[in-house]
């Protein structure tokens, strides 16, 4: 029987964590887990993609019962003390991003148009993406493309890959875990910090306002063939449509390649760093940004891992460098 090790109080602090006393056998975790994924199927036909923080959190702890679905209750238990902080954290992050818009602080609109001017050569890189590939007339309701889908897929994973990464890290390793939610809540918060200094009108705001050529706001466009959509149940009515430098989307694809290839070995890790590739291309295609939020996103992903990496290294100087 493997014995539960003592741990700290700190949820972020140090590495360990309850591992089930009794493995589940593979039988038993197939049948489990292919309940699980009927049960997410039918959730997804009938309301739509877990969206926000509380409902994705809910079906991730449900997946790690699946996936050890005879350990014992203790186990699953230990899965909400690890993770009540790091939620409410990402709560506050949620709605404290909703109320920024509403400080009284000037919506900057012309400077990122200017410099995506200047990257673009006269043109906006959204304006030549939307003439080249939208269609004419460019409509969220007009016939999507095969990119369509395809890009709006890669826009959707934002809301799923952070956390669904963080559980897995949870199943295989406490350590590798607390890494990683120190990142994620890094980047959402250091991002936050910018939405509150800095609010920045979107491209497809920007051209509503008439400030820069007729573009359009067509996320949804990809899926609106197929009947998917996302559903925010619990975190409902929160949004900010200035909060867009920098960002988050972009930052979080970079963050998870880019540590990724800092933490994995093979050579074929490299290859993931077509996921911020994909994410920044349909973000800027679907006018919800410019490339300068894109580019800010990426530095505070940089930003985030180089600190956090730092300060994990002085509180273990036996730490390797990576």
């Amino acid at each position: 029987m493997v014995q539960q090790a003592e741990e700290p109080n700190d949820v972020l602090d140090e590495p360990t964590r309850a591992v089930p006393a009794r493995r589940t056998r593979r039988k038993a975790r197939l049948a489990a887990m292919l309940v699980y994924a009927a049960l997410l199927a039918v959730w997804i036909d009938l309301l739509g993609i877990p969206n926000d923080t509380l409902q994705v959190f809910l079906w991730l702890w449900v997946g790690t019962i699946a996936w050890n679905v005879e350990a014992e209750p203790r186990y699953h238990l230990s899965f909400l003390r690890d993770w009540w902080l790091p939620v409410v954290g990402l709560v506050i992050y949620f709605y404290s991003r909703g109320l920024t818009d509403e400080l009284g602080l000037p919506v900057h609109i012309t400077m990122p148009i200017r410099v995506d001017e200047w990257l673009g050569g006269g043109v906006t890189p959204t304006e030549r993406l939307q003439d080249a590939w939208c269609g004419d007339p460019c409509t969220k309701d007009s016939e999507p493309r095969w990119y369509d889908l395809f890009f709006t897929t890669v826009y959707a994973t934002h809301f799923l890959a952070g956390l669904t990464i963080a559980a897995v890290l949870w199943v295989r390793s406490r350590h590798e875990w607390m890494k990683w939610m120190r990142r994620y809540l890094g980047i959402s918060f250091g991002a936050l910090v910018v939405y509150i200094l800095y609010p920045m009108a979107p491209p497809w705001m920007a051209s509503e306002q008439g400030y820069m050529g007729e573009v359009t706001r067509i996320t949804s466009r990809g899926w609106s063939d197929i009947g998917l959509d996302r559903v925010d149940l619990i975190l409902q009515g929160v949004g900010n449509p200035v909060a867009a430098m920098p960002s988050l989307h972009a930052g979080i694809s970079f963050l998870i390649a880019m540590y990724a290839v800092q933490r994995l070995r093979t050579p074929w890790r490299f290859v993931l760093l077509l996921y911020p590739l994909a994410m920044s291309t349909a973000l800027v295609y679907f006018a919800e940004h410019y490339v300068i939020d894109v580019l800010a996103g990426a530095l505070l992903a940089f930003l985030v891992l180089a600190a956090a990496s730092a300060w994990e290294r002085r509180r273990d100087p036996d730490t390797p460098r990576r």
